[in-house]
């Protein structure tokens, strides 16, 4: 069986052999580089499964590496775990509204980290998924492909927002709470405001077009797939 392959991109020596000490006792295969740009040449020679990526870093910093990478198709399922000294709230809405799929700040404890990363990798495996196609609305999804299309013509979502519109259209004509989205979605709880949801619903409904009504506000609860499809 083939390992599964971790990128830390991390400056600080100690911490980033910590990571890799971790990772590599619970059996993953792991490339270490202290900068941006090393992280992306690292991408460019070898197929990696997850990314932990620091923020603060010599030259490209985090949020730039982030929407390189989820800006290029090869690389934007990628998924990538942000790791700073910040613990600021905006720092990770501004993370996760690149893309990244989970935020943790340092100092953190080793074996949080490796549960989210297996918790990650979980879910973005093909079995655990329930159909192969969601259609609805207009919206066409195939979830094997990350292909999202309306009226046939493809749109671009970043990692999350394919979660997001998945699990409401899975969830067709059921209010969904923003707290039960952000454990489902991100598959942590509440650590983040729930106005992340709220953010990540207005460009996912802005990439839809039209369609983005399909996605109803609750006021004050959450949101909802429509039951009914729009004449």
């Amino acid at each position: 069986m083939l390992k599964e392959r971790i990128l830390i991109v991390e400056d600080e020596k100690n911490i980033a052999k910590l990571i890799r000490y971790n990772l590599e006792k619970e059996g993953y295969e792991c490339y270490m580089t202290k900068s941006g740009e090393g992280g992306l040449e690292t991408l460019k020679k070898y197929t990696i499964d997850l990314i932990i990526l620091d923020i603060m870093l010599p030259g490209i910093d985090g949020f730039d590496v982030c929407r390189t990478i989820k800006q290029e198709a090869r690389l934007k399922t990628i998924p990538i775990i942000m790791l700073t000294a910040k613990g600021e709230e905006v720092d990770r809405i501004v993370g996760l509204e690149l893309g990244a799929d989970d935020y943790i700040v340092k100092p953190f404890s080793p074996r949080e980290l490796i549960l989210r990363i297996k918790a990650i990798l979980k879910r973005g495996k093909p079995e655990v998924l329930k159909k192969d196609m969601i259609t609805a609305g207009g919206i066409s999804v195939n979830i094997p492909n990350h292909k999202v299309t309306v009226k046939n013509k493809e749109i671009e979502l970043t990692r999350m927002e394919f979660k997001l519109l998945t699990t409401l259209m899975e969830r067709r004509g059921r209010l969904q709470e923003r707290d039960k989205l952000l454990n489902d979605v991100w598959n942590i709880d509440t650590m983040i405001n729930t106005r992340t949801i709220d953010t990540h619903i207005k460009k996912l409904r802005e990439k839809l077009g039209r369609a983005g009504n399909m996605i109803e506000t609750v006021r004050g609860m959450g949101y909802r797939f429509k039951e009914e499809d729009e004449d």
